[in-house]
Formats: C-alpha cells, sequence, structure tokens
C-alpha cells in the first residue's frame, strides 16, 4: 500500500470513527472487506523482503537475457554494475554485459540529485527498459539486489521474464545490523562471506564482528603474536581445540567483501570484562581471579594495560575502515571482585578517590575510549557502560537487557545514539519453536520466534522512545555457547535473518504478516540452493533442529527463576566432550 492509500484509509477511519456506534462497527466491517484485503493483496505482488515502500504494476514484461547491458550515467557505479553481473552469472547462469556507454544500457543506473535518505531509490521495469535511480550508490545497490530478488523468484534459465513495475523505497532505519559471536566457536571465512551475502540480499548493512572474550581471541595482533597463536587455543566447549583465529590479511578480505555489499563490519574487543582468553596469551595485564571467573578481567591498576590496550586498538583500527570499535564494557561485576586488596589497585583508588570497585571500572573504560576517539573513532558500548560519562557526539550504546529499560531511558537523557537490540526479540540464540531443544529460554518459556522478531519494535517500545532521533535502528545477536556448526548456525539464523530485515527496513504502517510469511515461503528455496540448513515455520520437520550441544536445565530455570549469569553444563550431543578444569570454569554465558 503507498502513501495515497494509507491517507484514503486514514480519511475513511477519521469518519467512520465519529462517536456513535454504528460508525464503530461499520468500521471495523470495513476494515475486512476493504483495508486488510487490499494491503495483502498489494503487498502479495511484489516478491521482495524486506517490502518495499510502493509497488506499483505496469503493463508488459522485461524480457533479461544475454543480449542485456547494464549501462550508467555515472563511472562510480561500475562495482555496482560489475556485482550484479556477478551474481546473475553466480544465481541465473545468464551472462549479460557491462558497458559504461549509457546510450547502450538495458539496465540504467542513474545518480540523480535529490534529497533522500541513505539507501533510498526507484526502480522502474519497462517493457524495453529497467532504470534504477538513487542519489547515492548505496540506493543503486539496493536498487539492484531487489531487481535480483525478482529474477531469483522466477525460473532459471537462458531468459527471464519481468513483470513491468515501478518501485519507490527507502529504509526505515539506517543501522540494520546482524552480531556474529566467533569466541565460542569459530566458523571461519567461507561461513562469514555466506553470511554477508545474505545481509546484503535482506539489505542489512551493519556486520557487528564478535572477535574477543573468554573462549578465545579470534584476530591475528602482530605486535602481540600470543592473542592469537595462544589465547586463540580452544572454544566454549573444548579448552584443547587447535588455536583458530582470522589472519590480518583474512579481515582485510572480509572488510573489503562486506564493503562491496555496503556493509560496514564493526569489531568488538572486549575489556575491561571478558578478558580471559586474553590474560591467557599475557597474564601480566591479568586484574586476577576468583571462583569461576579465573583472569576475567583486565588489571586497571597497571598503567602498563593501558599502553598494551591502546596498542591493539591501533592495529583493529588499522584493519576496520569503519572508524567503529566496540569496546564491550558488560558484565564487569562478574569478576571485578578480583580486584580488591591489590596493591597497584588500592594505589589507583587512593589517588583518584575512588570509593568503589564501579568507580574504577568507569575510569578504566572512559580511559580506553578516550584512546579511541584519539583514533577518531566511534566507541561502541553494551548498555551497561552507559552508566559511565562518555562524548555523547562518539558514543553509541547497544540496548541488550530487555528487562533493563532504565538503560535505555538513562542512554537517551545521556544524548547516546541507541541501537536496540534486547534479548526478547533479538538474540537469535534463543530457540524459535517452542519444541526445540537446545538453546536458550526466558525464564523457561519465553523464546524468540520468526512473529515476535517481525513485529519488533514497535509492539514493545513506547511510541516516544521509538521516534527518537537517537535511535539508529535494531541488531540481532546471536551468541554460540550452543552453537559449534554451520549447520546449527544456518538453523538459527534462517529465516529469522528475513523477519529482522523487514522489521529494520520496512514502515511499521506497511508491514504485514501474512505477506511476509507468503513471501518467506516462495523464497525458501533460495536457501536450498544455497546449502543452508533452515528451520522450516511452515513445516518444521522438513528439517528437524539441528543439535550441536544439549543444555541441562538448572533448577531454578526448571522452577521458572531467571538469573541472568546463570552457568550452562554443555554435553556434546552424541559425542561427549569433557573439558578441562580451566575451560569448564569458564561456562559462564555471555549477555544472560
Amino acid at each position: 500500500m503507498n502513501s495515497n492509500d494509507l491517507n484514503l484509509f486514514a480519511r475513511t477511519k477519521r469518519f467512520l470513527l465519529a462517536p456513535n456506534s454504528y460508525n464503530s462497527g461499520l468500521f471495523v466491517k470495513l476494515a475486512f472487506i476493504f483495508f486488510l484485503p487490499f494491503q495483502f493483496a498489494s503487498a502479495q505482488t511484489v516478491n521482495i523482503i524486506p517490502l518495499p515502500k510502493s509497488f506499483v504494476k505496469l503493463n508488459g514484461y522485461f524480457q533479461l537475457n544475454s543480449n542485456t547491458i547494464i549501462g550508467m550515467s555515472d563511472s562510480s557505479m561500475l562495482p555496482q554494475a560489475n556485482y550484479l553481473q556477478t551474481e546473475l552469472k553466480k544465481a541465473d547462469r545468464i551472462l549479460i554485459a557491462v558497458d559504461p556507454d549509457e546510450q547502450k544500457a538495458q539496465i540504467d543506473l542513474k545518480l540523480l540529485e535529490k534529497q533522500d535518505v541513505n539507501g533510498a531509490y526507484d526502480l522502474k521495469i519497462e517493457a524495453n527498459k529497467i532504470t534504477i535511480t538513487a542519489s547515492g550508490n548505496e540506493g543503486i545497490f539496493y536498487g539492484m539486489v531487489s531487481l535480483m530478488q525478482l529474477i531469483r523468484m522466477q525460473p532459471s534459465g537462458n531468459s527471464v521474464n519481468l513483470q513491468a513495475c515501478e518501485i519507490a523505497d527507502a529504509p526505515r532505519f539506517q543501522w540494520r545490523g546482524f552480531m556474529l559471536d566467533e569466541s565460542r566457536h569459530f566458523f571461519g571465512k567461507e561461513k562469514v562471506e555466506q553470511l554477508l551475502n545474505w545481509m546484503a540480499f535482506y539489505k542489512l548493512n551493519k556486520f557487528h564482528w564478535h572477535l574477543t572474550d573468554d573462549d578465545g581471541w579470534r584476530l591475528e595482533i602482530k605486535k602481540y603474536p600470543r592473542l592469537a597463536q595462544i589465547g586463540g587455543i580452544g572454544n566454549h566447549t573444548d579448552s584443547l581445540a587447535p588455536a583458530k583465529y582470522y589472519t590480518q590479511d583474512d579481515i582485510k578480505e572480509i572488510v573489503a567483501y562486506a564493503q562491496d555489499r555496503f556493509i560496514t563490519v564493526i569489531p568488538e574487543i572486549d575489556m575491561p570484562g571478558h578478558a580471559t582468553a586474553a590474560n591467557k596469551a599475557y597474564p601480566e595485564f591479568s586484574g586476577g581471579s576468583i571462583r569461576n571467573y579465573e583472569n576475567y578481567t583486565f588489571d586497571p591498576g597497571n598503567e602498563k594495560t593501558y599502553g598494551y590496550l591502546t596498542d591493539i586498538l591501533k592495529e583493529v583500527n588499522g584493519l576496520f575502515p569503519s572508524h567503529m570499535i566496540h569496546l564491550g564494557g558488560d558484565e564487569v561485576a562478574l569478576g571485578n571482585q578480583a580486584w580488591a586488596g591489590r596493591p597497584g589497585i588500592t594505589d589507583m583508588m587512593a589517588k583518584n578517590k575512588f570509593t568503589a570497585l564501579d568507580d574504577l571500572e568507569h575510569y578504566f573504560f572512559n580511559r580506553m575510549a578516550d584512546s579511541v576517539m584519539k583514533m577518531n573513532d566511534n566507541v561502541l558500548c553494551w548498555d551497561e557502560a552507559a552508566s559511565t560519562n562518555l562524548n555523547p557526539a562518539k558514543t553509541i550504546v547497544f540496548w541488550w537487557r530487555q528487562n533493563f529499560p532504565s538503560q535505555l531511558e538513562l542512554s537517551l537523557q545521556k544524548r547516546y545514539d541507541v541501537v536496540l537490540c534486547p534479548r526478547l526479540p533479538l538474540y537469535f540464540d534463543f530457540i524459535q519453536d517452542q519444541n526445540n531443544v537446545s538453546g536458550r529460554r526466558w525464564n523457561g518459556s519465553y523464546f524468540n520466534s520468526l512473529s515476535n522478531i517481525y513485529n519488533f519494535p514497535d509492539r514493545q517500545l513506547p511510541s516516544a522512545e521509538l521516534n527518537s532521533s537517537l535511535i539508529l535502528g535494531i541488531q540481532a545477536n546471536i551468541w554460540t555457547e550452543t552453537i559449534g556448526s554451520a549447520k546449527r548456525l544456518d538453523f538459527m539464523t534462517y529465516p529469522r535473518i528475513a523477519a529482522l530485515a523487514e522489521s529494520a527496513w520496512t514502515d511499521q504502517a506497511l508491514k504485514n504478516e501474512p505477506s511476509f510469511n507468503e513471501r518467506l515461503k516462495a523464497e525458501l528455496p533460495l536457501y536450498d540452493k544455497d546449502g543452508i540448513y533452515y528451520y522450516n515455520p511452515f513445516a518444521p520437520a522438513v528439517h528437524p533442529e539441528a543439535i550441536d550441544f544439549m543444555r541441562r536445565i538448572p533448577k531454578h530455570e526448571k522452577k521458572g527463576k531467571h538469573h541472568k549469569h546463570a552457568h550452562q553444563q554443555l554435553s556434546r550431543h552424541a559425542n561427549i566432550i569433557h573439558t578441562s578444569k580451566d575451560g569448564s570454569k569458564r561456562h559462564h554465558t555471555k549477555k544472560r
């Protein structure tokens, strides 16, 4: 439904909801016989996820074949044209030509000067020509993505017939993110690039890469090689697994791959907590140990710690051109009791007149944030760090604790930009079906279904907060304590990533869940073609749950209670892996 349709409906609604019972009842009836079927039919006519702002069907068809030529009004669009050429060849085995001469183009890419939000585009398919226009290359790319979706919905062959139509589209949010945790289990370059392909297909544009944590350090740092060589040994379920990490050449390749798809890669280097893997490599910077949390933090009382971490961040900054580094800043309270009584920490607290360990934590985080900001990077952090006094102009807070709405309110009060990624419903390590047996639930019963993700954030947040200019957008996070294989990663990601995409892109007034489900059904064969083992919400038995590890439910969860930092004991499904004592002590769960 386009804007004219919505205006007509709004006027009708105001009349019919005038204060008399007859009109009110009539409105309800007309909503079913007029509005809902029309909205559903309108959305059904275009097989694109996320749903565009408007779609108008025209007469005729465009025949795409090997004689088709892509041209452009500006040579800066040549990379986008080459991308479309490559994707068509890969998906449908149709080889079309790229020629910068716009006069020869049957697919014409046009940059126009106009006031549009980033990513907006117009796509027009006529019998003799396809035209994609936008004010920037990002919009051109998204117009091509929508064209590719229309093409891939048709039977493959030497030619494809496309229904003539006009599409006008723009994203709701500028931050449309997905976070992958590779500290707990490592998946490798090929799997990450496949994920980036699907993020691009769904117009997601921020890849948050969780590369360091307690279970493994997954990034080569040349000045401190033991971080990857020693810190990269082990994972969440096997502390003796051979070291796995990305070399700096790997990182550069993946970042470039993402850039070609207009995806920004944001690294996370966790601190001051979740530092066990790093401290295994360089124990001189450890903040000490307490029961179950050995070497969990960096040492804020050691002046050399700040130089060491700044050196690391300088290398990270050189690898990631996003001008953003996520510093974590969460769950420090799990292990900061180890600081108490350490001479260096006692001296630092006295020198700065700190009265609590929280003061020292905030001091540490502010110092490291300053180091990042001096590199002309923004600091990203989990919502615990909203309690610090960071520069609002250079800080983005990730609100993940839906049971602490006060942290969202505090972030907005302090004028921090905010990304919404609450556990409910945007943690993809939560189960998606009540019959799933591996993965997390909230309070023993709540889980993150496709429907709940699709209807976020409007059903969950007050409009005053949601409409704040400080809300950048939304992001799903997938933590991998119970995900050790590519097969299970697929099962937990797809098709929920499609629901995430429509929630992030499509205006609330245009969202239609029945329409989304129909479009999703049509796309499932594309997952099959790509070798993805997905959860099928319409026929769950088709793909039984992929299980890597079974989770033993703690007694407090069986009783319906929930403790945020409850330990999870994991056993290998089919093969039991006995972790070392040191490994088992690291089975606390991130972001609980």
